[in-house]
């Protein structure tokens, strides 16, 4: 039985650095074995399917594959369909209202609680606010992510120790959600 899924490279293809070509990735990803590899966009998002595996082991995997390649490390999250569709369905805020340059998803490796973002006042960004979910936190920035205080002050590298994290626009959550459910 195979299962599909969203691998989600952080940090690559960003302002000339950490160049991973999307052919070359689906190439390398193929090479592992997987079937129906597929790339979205330049950023870092590669849907297949495996019969070998859990997210854990498909991620270290692909993480290793990577560096060896390309010869650098790139933090990778794997996640299936029916995480994916969760966690659009459980968007505490009004997407279908929302722009999606105004809404992201910061996908984590592990569980986080509330206590990791205790520090931050709230009320002092609105009406940027966040919201957090199964190894997902919620970000609506209603100026967008580039001018967002919110965004800035939620990639401190303190609040996101021991965890990986990586953000993806609304336009990006959905397309993953349909891509990995076809």
């Amino acid at each position: 039985m195979t299962t599909t899924y969203a691998a989600l490279l952080r940090g690559i293809n960003v302002g000339g650095s950490r160049k991973v070509p999307m052919a070359d990735l689906r190439a390398l990803m193929e090479d592992l074995g997987h079937d129906g590899v597929r790339s979205y966009l330049q950023s870092g998002q590669a849907v297949f399917s495996a019969g070998h595996g859990d997210e854990e082991s498909l991620a270290a995997e692909l993480t290793d594959a990577i560096e060896q390649r390309f010869g650098f490390a790139v933090d990778v999250i794997v996640r299936d369909h029916a995480y994916l569709r969760a966690v659009a369905d459980d968007c505490p805020f009004p997407a279908a209202e929302l722009e999606a340059k105004q809404l992201h998803v910061t996908y984590f490796s592990a569980p986080v609680g509330e206590d990791r973002f205790a520090e931050i006042d709230r009320a002092a960004y609105l009406p940027e606010d966040f919201r957090l979910g199964d190894r997902a936190l919620y970000l609506y920035a209603p100026n967008g992510l580039g001018r967002s205080k919110l965004a800035e002050h939620l990639s401190k590298p303190r609040l996101n120790k021991g965890v990986i994290a990586t953000s993806r626009n609304w336009n990006t959550v959905v397309k993953l959600v349909e891509m990995t459910g076809e």
